[in-house]
């Protein structure tokens, strides 16, 4: 008889596992009491959904064990907990915003904060680990839970978005199968730390295998992050969810992205594979110029915002490129800053709501310019805080993301990439024309007539506490970059990144 398997409990390092855990609980404990309990109030969820996610993020940040967990298929470092902190803040500041608005009736199903949870749980699996097939399971798990989410939002164009991100995903998740398959017929393993280790040993030969890899993961996570070619289905899909989910996919389906893809390509780049080097400046590159110029001839903000944040995402995608701890570092803090400033900007969109929709373009979006016309003389408040998070997203100093964008060009320049830091400087100066085009419509124009405003004073108390705490972040960001710099730098460097 062969003798028992003998597995030591200790070594699994089950706590490497805890903050998923606690987020994936919280989903069944909703599911579970909705079968015990009917009609409870969604600030009953709400309440549930933001208690599990502080939790998760207590676990996160309080977290000393040993990097490798059950049976080494997790990976909690520096750079697993700088990204699960970016979602669970992003998360936890999205969700009491369904206390907002009643007009949305697919907040007051218990489901769709289990969705929620299972998605948070998904995207955390993706960055905390380095296996193929763990990030694979949490792609699909966040991937089907956002599709529904979406389609809960129950008007044709969310159906629509939802169809085409679906048709999208399953597109992407057959590029990464194919891509993870050639990676382990070439190495043996579907560990990224082990396939580096082969491949480098071997010199990375055959090539034809190694560039048709990375041809396949890079097409599934340009998806994910919506890397040109791969983003025609953002400006439909933000367009067709709610103004906060859309502000919400904008941040963190893409920092999930951007840590799979620098676990994935920085050990090539830092193995001096040249056309992994050329591949990556050229979508990076493209993706930035491309989406920025798009950006400039839109006719619904919620379009342009949809626009510019793959621009923003090409622009850090460039730290990947890079490869170095000030670039991963940059990436970081940009991010971070970014998050703030768009999830408030996407959420100020659903404030500054009009009873019947304005302009030339009103049979075809939800958020024409013309909705903002002189809203410096309706709306004081929200006008000064939207124009606060134009400001900051053009860059324009000392708005936070100026400094995002400096500490990332100044990285590039460090590393000899000059003409890059040269096309970053040049779309940061062309993202300034859309971004400020809605401050001059704000506090330039006169405000439209044939519009029934809702005032910000009416909104929900939570809704105010949300945008005024992005708001505050944003400013805080300003004149607190560099401890908030160190502190990352430190995670970072503690990843051997």
């Amino acid at each position: 008889m062969l003798d028992p398997i003998s597995i030591d409990v200790a070594s699994l390092n089950l706590a490497s596992l805890l903050p998923m855990s606690i987020i994936i609980l919280g989903a069944l404990a909703i599911i579970v009491i909705d079968l015990v309990t009917k009609d409870l109030h969604k600030s009953f969820y709400v309440v549930i959904s933001e208690l599990f996610i502080l939790l998760s993020l207590g676990a996160v940040f309080g977290y000393s064990g040993d990097a490798r967990g059950f049976f080494d298929v997790m990976l909690v470092d520096g750079i697993a907990q700088l990204s699960e902190g970016i979602i669970l803040v992003a998360s936890a500041l999205f969700i009491p915003l369904a206390l907002t608005s009643k007009r949305f009736h697919e907040y007051s199903y218990p489901e769709f904060f289990a969705l929620f949870l299972f998605m948070i749980a998904g995207f955390q699996f993706m960055v905390a680990t380095d296996n193929l097939i763990m990030i694979f399971i949490g792609l699909e798990t966040a991937s089907l839970a956002l599709y529904t989410l979406i389609a809960m939002h129950n008007r044709e164009r969310s159906l629509e978005a939802a169809i085409k991100y679906f048709t999208m995903g399953a597109l992407a998740a057959g590029f990464f199968v194919f891509g993870a398959m050639i990676l382990y017929a070439l190495t043996g393993s579907v560990e990224i730390h082990k396939i580096s280790e082969v491949l480098v040993t071997k010199h990375f030969e055959p090539m034809a295998g190694v560039l048709t890899a990375v041809v396949f993961m890079l097409a599934a996570l340009g998806f994910k992050l919506s890397m040109v070619p791969f983003q025609t289905w953002v400006p439909d899909v933000y367009e067709g969810a709610s103004a906060p989910l859309a502000g919400y996919m904008s941040v963190v389906p893409k920092i999930a992205g951007l840590v799979v893809a620098m676990r994935l390509f920085e050990f090539l780049v830092h193995a001096d594979v040249v056309w992994v080097q050329n591949i990556l400046w050229i979508v990076a590159v493209v993706t930035m110029t491309l989406t920025n110029i798009m950006a400039l001839v839109q006719e619904s903000v919620k379009r342009m915002l949809a626009y510019s944040s793959i621009s923003h995402a090409g622009f850090v995608m460039s730290a990947i490129l890079i490869g170095t701890t000030q670039a991963n570092s940059a990436l970081f803090l940009y991010w971070v800053l970014f998050m703030f400033t768009n999830l408030g900007a996407f959420t100020m969109l659903w404030v500054s709501r009009h009873k019947t929709k304005v302009g030339e373009n009103k049979t075809r979006f939800d958020h024409p310019y013309e909705k903002f016309s002189g809203m410096v003389k309706i709306m004081p408040v929200n006008a000064l805080i939207m124009g606060l998070f134009m400001l900051s997203l053009a860059g324009m100093p000392p708005f936070s993301l100026f400094w995002g964008k400096l500490y990332l060009m100044s990285s590039a320049i460090n590393s000899g990439f000059i003409v890059l830091a040269g096309i970053m400087a040049l779309n940061s100066a062309i993202s300034v024309y859309y971004y400020l085009k809605l401050v001059v419509y704000m506090f330039l124009r006169e405000p439209s007539k044939d519009s029934s405003i809702i005032y910000m004073k009416g909104a929900p108390v939570a809704l105010k506490t949300i945008i005024g705490f992005s708001a505050a972040a944003t400013l805080l960001g300003t004149f607190m970059v560099s401890p908030l710099l160190d502190m990352i730098t430190q995670y970072v460097k503690a990843s051997g990144f």
